[in-house]
């Protein structure tokens, strides 16, 4: 069968991926990803072949999987959280044109927004918006605008990519742009680094003291509403149910 499954694994362990999930990377005969990703599922599928390519190469990772369904065999492309929120499902698509004979289906999963916030609490209870801090496919310009824009309308801010070796700062150049949108020193936010995997750790905390953490890529970060307060070292917001 000429198909591609494009696989969200959810933030990590086994225990965070979904029912469709393991299914479709139990039809596959190959599984394509990055390193970091294969390593999660090679202990669930010994017997699978495994195929990978460096971190900068997701187009070569998207035809290879595309390559291998024309050929006849079955392919699932993993990458972690959901395959259409900053992952796979977009440039596997845009490729599969080029592929009339392959089948692609999509199979969902947890994105870091909402395992984060179940770490932290009920942080994303009312509306929200995610917002990528990375600006190697973004200009720098258009993420403030959105930034701003997320103030302006009272969003619950997530932030994914807040920090890496070469964007040390940018965490901290967010929280600057967010209190001079008219944010408060004292809105409620939260991290959570390696949400689902071992070694997860969180932290409630205000945006003023946000802006002076230091966090990496692994991390997802939660800005809240002028409505998200901290209740018993949980970040909550309300949905406006009446008791």
């Amino acid at each position: 069968m000429n198909k591609v499954y494009v696989v969200g694994l959810g933030p990590g362990g086994a225990l965070g991926m979904t029912a469709a999930a393991r299914a479709a990377l139990e039809q596959a005969e190959v599984i394509c990803g990055y390193t970091v990703y294969l390593d999660l599922v090679a202990p669930l599928f010994p017997e699978k072949e495994m195929r990978s390519t460096p971190m900068t190469k997701e187009v070569d990772r998207c035809r290879m999987a595309l390559e291998l369904a024309a050929q006849g065999r079955t392919a699932a492309l993993v990458c972690s959280g959901d395959a259409g929120v900053y992952g796979m499902a977009s440039p596997l698509l845009e490729l599969a044109g080029d592929y009339p004979d392959v089948d692609v289906e999509i199979v969902p999963g947890v994105t870091a927004a909402l395992a984060g916030a179940a770490v932290l609490g009920a942080p994303l209870g009312h509306d929200f918006c995610v917002v990528s801090l990375s600006d190697l496919l973004t200009p720098w310009e258009v993420i403030e605008k959105r930034l701003r824009a997320a103030v302006a309308g009272d969003f619950i801010l997530c932030l994914y990519n807040p920090s890496s070796r070469h964007r040390k700062d940018y965490l901290r150049r967010a929280c600057e742009i967010l209190l001079d949108a008219g944010l408060s020193p004292d809105t409620a936010c939260g991290w959570v680094r390696n949400i689902g995997r071992e070694g997860q750790t969180s932290q409630v905390l205000t945006l003023a003291r946000l802006r002076d953490t230091q966090v990496d890529m692994f991390t997802t970060v939660f800005v809240g509403s002028t409505r998200t307060k901290i209740q018993d070292g949980r970040l909550v917001t309300p949905r406006g149910y009446r008791a």
